[in-house]
């Protein structure tokens, strides 16, 4: 059986807004979320739009406006 990559893409989505956090002030906050998930959904996550690269350094990924929406 081949596994539903959309339903679990949403649900790491879920897991990450769950367990982010806001990073600066006004205008310029934005809301960051720790990487501790599977690599192929957070990949597919970026391709869709929905959070920043997560193949950097950081040990946080950023959640784009769209994606705390979908969250």
């Amino acid at each position: 059986m081949k596994p539903n990559t959309d339903k679990i893409d949403d649900a790491v989505l879920a897991l990450l807004h769950l367990t982010s956090f806001t990073e600066g002030k006004g205008e310029f906050a934005f809301t960051r979320a720790w990487k501790g998930h599977d690599w192929a959904a957070l990949d597919r996550l970026h391709q869709k739009g929905l959070i920043s690269d997560p193949q950097n350094k950081n040990k946080s990924v950023g959640l784009s406006k769209e994606g705390s929406q979908k969250a």
